[in-house]
């Protein structure tokens, strides 16, 4: 298995580039498989990408998405050519119906684009490239959100359902730390809900559970406090909502690979 090394914050969770500038693992040859979604425009190449049991033979140019949980990899292929797009769930969180247009995507055989079809993904996968390079998380989420619309629109895929009015108002909830909801139960009093009936809602709309989307919305606001404030560890503990400065040093432990010591000095060799 491989994951998406994101360098420390403030750079976002996102890379985009060619085969040859993300590296050798985006033409891994073995399977195994991601915690990030990627997008793949191939452009060129003979060979097959195998999808956990299925075998696509290449026929470029491709359109495709390989979400998490998929085991894949490319076998036999030769003189590989296109650009990937590798980002965490996070990017989603602005529109999780764009989460239904990877799914479908990534569902079947990748499609063969048409001569105008393959010039519109190719001129919106270099406005990524091109705005990867200054940075702006927020751009960046603009323009990958219009990229999954125009690909499902040029392939021919219908729209997704649009998020629950109930799951729409959670996920803007989670936006907002500073109304201290660290609970499902607290975001379902707030919205007058039982949170049996939030986490039905979320799930349907997002594909995942209000539980998870909770978890890291609390762990980015701690990573906030951690990097740009001197609070310590047991006062961040208590700005996200944990009493016991021992069970959130396991919590983000658990979420992030390191302990808020060891995140906080990472992030402060990263800006040195």
């Amino acid at each position: 298995m491989h994951r998406l090394e994101v360098p420390a914050p403030p750079a976002p969770p996102f890379a985009a580039g060619t085969f040859d500038d993300v590296g050798p693992l985006s033409r891994a040859d073995f399977p195994h498989r991601h915690t990030f979604h990627e997008l793949v425009h191939v452009t060129g190449g003979t060979g097959t990408h195998v999808v956990d049991t299925d075998r696509w033979p290449l026929r470029p140019p491709h359109l495709g998405a390989i979400t998490p949980g998929q085991v894949h990899h490319w076998a036999g292929v030769r003189g590989l050519t296109g650009h990937v797009v590798l980002f965490t769930d996070d990017f989603l969180l602005d529109h999780p119906a764009d989460r239904e247009r990877l799914r479908r995507l990534s569902a079947g055989p990748w499609p063969v684009l048409d001569e105008r079809t393959d010039a519109v993904v190719t001129r919106l996968i270099a406005d990524l490239v091109e705005e990867r390079r200054h940075g702006d998380e927020s751009v960046l989420r603009a323009l990958l959100h219009v990229l999954l619309v125009r690909a499902g629109r040029l392939l021919g895929t219908p729209p997704p359902a649009p998020a629950g009015a109930v799951a729409a108002e959670f996920t803007r909830l989670t936006a907002r730390p500073d109304l201290g909801l660290w609970s499902v139960a607290a975001h379902a009093g707030r919205l007058g809900v039982t949170p049996g009936h939030l986490t039905e809602a979320v799930k349907a709309a997002t594909g995942r559970t209000a539980a998870q989307l909770l978890r890291e919305a609390r762990t980015r606001e701690a990573q906030r406090f951690l990097l740009r404030t001197d609070l310590t560890v047991r006062q961040v503990a208590v700005r996200v909502g944990f009493t016991d400065p021992a069970y959130f040093c396991r919590f983000f432990r658990r979420e992030t690979g390191l302990s808020p010591g060891d995140y906080r000095r990472a992030g402060e060799k990263h800006h040195d």
